[in-house]
This record gives structure tokens, C-alpha cells and sequence, in this order.
């Protein structure tokens, strides 16, 4: 196994202001490996962690690792059938639980673990050696379905390793000395780019994953003080604290925003916010354990959907016959050797991931001459009125420049005669008296009109997931019950 995690930086939890060194993560990690082999949970086996962001996460995280086990990462704040529902599935050997989860529906014969605390330290060093292969399962990620038939993304310790090395060849040390994440740790984006990454690479990670709308108001005061060098998180976030936290000072060295489209407005208000044009719009997937491109303001002027060239493997399109092309239009694809081994026990759904070895991502875009990529929409929310394809997103970014819109969702409303039509939900900006009326016309001396919406919501709070993404089904659903 490739994953060195003797090179650990320290941790800090900076909500509860707890502090490990690396040293300190390895040794509990030890502690609780002694437990795993007495229970004979090894290669073969996984553990469930109903919790994140603190350092005994970490040390969790590396115990289930050098035991040659798979850790399958969740949302603390799943109900208890959820979480029973996964622990089912996945046949784990074992549950950490966090203080939040809800273990009440869990097999009594279910082995549940606290969280770790830290070690006294040991006599001799803590073993660092795994008995994992790089074919093993290191990680299973959850994108949807906790309630029914879960959709679980398996990523090895090969692959894992591949998607570190990969992101150290594009993330300089310097970059990745003292990094700030406000993401979970059941989210790809946070735990694989945002924490593991630094982490392996010997630097320091700040963890904000608790401090919900205070921890956003106070980002600035957090990175000056800490003088954070990196950060990566989800344009929902970046719009709260534009709005909420004072500038800091000019500490930071880089930038990351992804797991959702990036509008150029937003990328330039994240450079006057934090004082450097090294902000990158980062492409990537849990299928891809993260990011596999990303494209820096500092090197091309920001534009809607341009995120740039692979991080490592190749990106072309697939067309609607099928067939794969290296440069065009159509169906992005991906062959990367950081690519998840498939959905645990979900054969059917592997199969429709893949286009022999290349991954279909569900986005439509464009590879350009010089490989870059550039994302257009996705093609299952493509909204199809009367044979015209309608990207959503496009209509969402539009209206999200407008100065009464702080968000929009578009999505498709079935229709006798088109077959869809376009409905749109607005979320108000503070303070604003929206008018649909003038927002429809407003759209449509800016937009084709097979794009322009047919019917117009207004929703306080548009739903969004755990990862802080619009949740367009969720959306939809509301607005047809009105």
C-alpha cells in the first residue's frame, strides 16, 4: 500500500481546539489496529465511521487502514434505519460512532466503537504497515440511496494512492503547508482533495466542519490567523462567506472550488475576497476519487464551465452512437488511474457507468484541441421541450447574475404537446421584492427562447444536499405539489 501515513501532518480541530501531531495519529491508530486483530477485522472487512473532521477521525481512518480493512465513511447525521440500512449492506464488521449518530436500529450483534481518543504514547512506534494490496478496497463513499438500495463508490488503495500522487504533482508542497477544510469527511471533495492530500503530504490541516453559518462569517479571521495556505470548497459555501466573513489577509496561496458549476462573477469575487488569482475551478467526481482537472484564474481568464485539463489520464466525448472521439462535443468520459473499482454490490449500475474503460461522467461538454475540458450541463437533467435540448444549469447561471436572484433551479415539467417544458425556482436575494414578470423578460433578452422558463416559482430556500449542491429533484418535487 502506497498510502505512507508515517508522513502525517498534525491535525486541528478548530472547533474544539484539539490538536495531533502526526505521531499522535499513528500511535492511536496502533492502539485500535490491537483491537481489529484480536476481533480478526482485516483484509476483506469493513468498518463503518459515523463521524469526521476531528483528529481520532484521522487516526480511525489509518488504524481500519494498516489493518488491511475498508472504511466506509458517512454522514454523522444519517437517521438510525440509514444507518442501519448501510451497516447492513456493506456487512460491516464494526460501527464507530460519532456523539450525533443514531445507533438505535442497528443489529444488536453489531460491534459499535467510540471514536478514538488519543494515545498515551507508546514505548516503540506505532506500526504504519498494512497488509492491504493496491486491488483492496480502501474507501466506500455514498452518493445517494441510504434509504433504499445505497449506491456506494469503491475506491482501492491503488487507486486512492494514484489520485495523491496525482494532485502532489499539481499541488506544490508550499501550496499545501497549512490547509483549511470546511467540508465532511464523508464527502470526497473534503476528505480526499481537501484533507488526505495535505495529510499525506506531511502538511497541517485545519478542520471547520462544524461551525456552520459562525464559521462562515469568521473564514477571514480563521485564515489570518492560522495563516492558511490552501483551501478547496463548494460554491455554496464561497457565497456565504463573500457575503458574511471580512477579507483576510493576504495568506493564502491557492484556491479550490468545485463539486458544482462555478460562475466566472463568483471566481472573481473569491480573488478580491482573499487576495490572490490563484483561484481554481476544479472538475472531479467520487467515481474519480475527486478531482481529475482544474483550471487556474491565474493562467486563463475564468469562464463559464472551463475546467481545464486532467490531472493525469485522458478525458475525450462520447457521441450519441456511441462511439468514442478524442477532441468534440457530447458526453464527457474520463480514464483515470485513480477510477473507483466499481458500486459496491451494484453490478447493474457499473455497468451503465462504463463505455468499455472509459467513464461515463453524465456531463455533456467539450474537449477542446488543446485537451482542455469544458462542461456545458448534465445530460440527465437535459430538459428535452419538443427535440430542443435544454442544459438547466445554463438557465440557473444565467439568473444568478441577476441582482435579485441569490439562487436558481430549473428542471423539466412534463407536457402534453412538448413532450417538457422548463419550470424554474428563484431563490430571493435579501431584501428583494422579486417580480416575475420582469425576471421573464429580463431572461429573454438574454437567453434563446426554447430556454426561457415556461412557469416561475418563488422558494425561501431551495433545497440543497449535504454537499451543498442544488437538489434539483427535490426542487422539482416542491414546486409540482403547488
Amino acid at each position: 500500500m502506497k498510502l505512507d501515513i508515517s508522513r502525517f501532518g498534525s491535525v486541528t480541530d478548530l472547533v474544539s481546539g484539539e490538536v495531533w501531531r502526526g505521531d499522535d495519529i499513528v500511535d492511536a491508530a496502533a492502539a485500535r489496529r490491537e483491537l481489529y486483530d484480536d476481533a480478526d477485522i482485516g483484509a476483506g472487512c469493513r468498518v463503518v465511521v459515523a463521524y469526521g473532521g476531528s483528529p481520532g477521525f484521522f487516526a480511525d481512518l489509518c488504524a481500519i487502514w494498516t489493518a488491511g480493512a475498508c472504511a466506509v465513511c458517512v454522514d454523522p447525521a444519517l437517521t438510525a434505519g440509514e444507518l442501519s440500512n448501510i451497516a447492513r449492506f456493506t456487512d460491516a464488521a464494526a460501527v464507530i460512532a460519532g456523539p450525533s449518530a443514531d445507533t438505535s436500529a442497528l443489529d444488536p450483534a453489531t460491534r459499535v466503537l467510540d471514536p478514538l481518543v488519543r494515545a498515551a504514547r507508546a514505548a516503540s512506534p506505532g506500526s504504519t504497515r498494512s497488509r492491504a494490496r493496491d486491488q483492496d478496497p480502501a474507501l466506500i463513499l455514498f452518493t445517494s440511496g441510504a434509504t433504499g438500495d445505497p449506491k456506494g463508490v469503491v475506491l482501492t488503495f491503488g487507486a486512492l494512492a494514484a489520485r495523491i500522487a496525482l494532485n502532489h504533482a499539481h499541488l506544490p508542497t508550499e501550496v499545501l503547508r497549512r490547509s483549511l477544510c470546511p467540508l465532511p469527511m464523508h464527502f470526497g471533495h473534503g476528505l480526499i482533495g481537501n484533507a488526505l492530500t495535505p495529510l499525506l503530504g506531511g502538511g497541517d490541516l485545519f478542520v471547520l466542519t462544524d461551525a456552520g453559518l459562525r464559521g462562515a462569517a469568521g473564514l477571514g479571521a480563521t485564515i489570518s490567523e492560522h495563516g492558511i495556505t490552501f483551501m478547496s470548497s463548494t460554491p455554496a459555501l464561497w457565497r456565504i462567506v463573500l457575503k458574511a466573513s471580512a477579507p483576510p489577509r493576504p495568506v493564502l496561496k491557492r484556491i479550490g472550488v468545485g463539486s458544482a458549476p462555478v460562475s466566472p462573477a463568483l471566481i472573481r469575487s473569491i480573488i478580491e475576497w482573499a487576495g490572490t488569482d490563484d483561484v481554481w475551478n476544479m472538475y472531479g467526481m467520487t467515481e474519480t476519487a475527486n478531482w481529475v482537472a482544474g483550471c487556474s484564474a491565474r493562467n486563463r481568464p475564468p469562464q463559464d464551465g472551463l475546467v481545464g485539463t486532467m490531472w493525469g489520464g485522458d478525458a475525450a466525448v462520447r457521441l450519441e452512437d456511441g462511439s468514442i472521439v478524442p477532441r468534440g462535443a457530447g458526453e464527457i468520459v474520463i480514464r483515470t488511474p485513480s477510477m473507483m473499482a466499481g458500486y459496491y454490490r451494484r453490478d447493474d449500475l457499473t455497468a451503465q457507468a462504463f463505455s468499455g474503460e472509459w467513464y461515463r461522467t453524465g456531463d455533456r461538454g467539450e474537449v477542446g484541441d488543446d485537451g482542455s475540458i469544458r462542461l456545458t450541463g448534465r445530460i440527465k437533467d437535459e430538459i428535452n421541450r419538443a427535440g430542443a435540448k435544454v442544459a438547466p444549469e445554463e438557465i440557473d447561471r444565467l439568473l444568478e447574475t441577476h441582482a435579485d436572484v441569490a439562487a436558481a433551479c430549473a428542471f423539466a415539467i412534463p407536457d402534453d404537446v412538448a413532450g417538457e417544458i422548463v419550470g424554474v425556482a428563484i431563490e430571493p436575494a435579501p431584501g428583494a421584492a422579486t417580480d416575475l414578470a420582469a425576471l421573464e423578460a429580463w431572461c429573454r433578452a438574454r437567453i434563446r427562447k426554447t430556454c426561457v422558463p415556461d412557469r416561475w416559482y418563488i422558494i425561501p430556500a431551495l433545497p440543497r444536499t449535504d454537499r451543498g449542491k442544488l437538489n434539483r429533484h427535490a426542487v422539482r418535487a416542491i414546486c409540482l405539489k403547488t
